[in-house]
């Protein structure tokens, strides 16, 4: 399947489109300034408004240049208005395993294989909000989840891997969504005991990297990568190499380590630093 094949089985069976980059060209294709070096995955359209239904259009763009088909997961309607909600696992089988470990049966549903794991799609009832948080999943599912105003790239897409998301099967469609999975998605995660991070935790760290550690540990779900991205910025624009130090309190305050890193990453590289 080529990206222009995985577009078109996509709008054609109604999800919204629209193209990002794709690691075969030379240089990033995302809106972004600065690509953090996820390549093949950075929107090369607004998504939330450049997403399309329309075949001509998807031919045209398409056509023009090597582009990755990716969905824009919030203006997808299902059944009844339905909405889309994708899980996203890092590895094989991540979301099977955390039924079974609740006593529940995971839905046949369609499937994207992805270079670590799969894509799950699923319907849920437009009554929810649901966005990106995982609930009571939190550090208990090797994956995450998108919902809302979010994305995911689709099959026919060139991972830098050199893997090509792939349908499990073509002629499956999205399951409903299980009533168990919906709970947990919508539950708070039981609140954890935060280290206070002292001098000791972090030695031969001046005085302002401990300022950025603690101000990152003191977030919270809804700001915590916007926090750790400004606290890299400063850190790097000091000269300071905090990255260890930010990435440890991230991770206590919930972030997933892939992510934290490329939060950081991106923030050491746009303000000329390495990382």
């Amino acid at each position: 399947m080529t990206p222009l094949d995985g577009a078109l089985w996509l709008i054609r069976h109604r999800f919204a489109t629209f193209p990002a980059d794709h690691p075969a060209v030379p240089r990033c294709a995302g809106l972004h300034k600065t690509c953090d070096g996820s390549r093949g995955k950075h929107p090369a359209v607004a998504f939330t408004r450049g997403w399309t239904l329309n075949e001509a259009k998807v031919r045209e763009t398409f056509g023009r240049g090597l582009r990755n088909p990716a969905v824009a997961v919030g203006a997808c309607s299902g059944p009844e208005g339905w909405r889309l909600l994708v899980v996203d696992s890092d590895r094989p089988g991540a979301i099977e395993d955390v039924a079974s470990a609740r006593g529940e049966h995971w839905p046949a549903t369609m499937r994207v294989r992805t270079a670590k794991g799969h894509h799950d799609y699923l319907w849920y009832p437009p009554t929810l909000k649901l966005g990106n948080g995982l609930g009571q999943l939190q550090g208990q599912f090797d994956g995450d989840v998108r919902a809302g105003n979010a994305y995911v790239i689709g099959p026919g897409a060139l991972h830098a891997s050199g893997f090509v998301y792939e349908l499990e099967d073509p002629h499956q469609r999205p399951a409903p969504a299980p009533s168990w999975l919906l709970r947990a998605l919508l539950t708070r995660p039981a609140p954890t005991t935060r280290r206070t991070l002292q001098r000791h935790s972090v030695p031969g760290a001046s005085r302002s990297v401990l300022g950025l550690v603690r101000f990152v540990a003191e977030s919270r779900e809804g700001n915590r990568n916007s926090r750790l991205f400004w606290a890299a910025c400063r850190a790097a624009e000091d000269g300071q190499d905090a990255r260890g130090e930010l990435l440890s309190a991230a991770l206590e305050v919930g972030l997933d380590e892939r992510e934290a890193l490329a939060t950081i990453r991106s923030a050491y590289n746009r303000t000329g630093a390495t990382a």
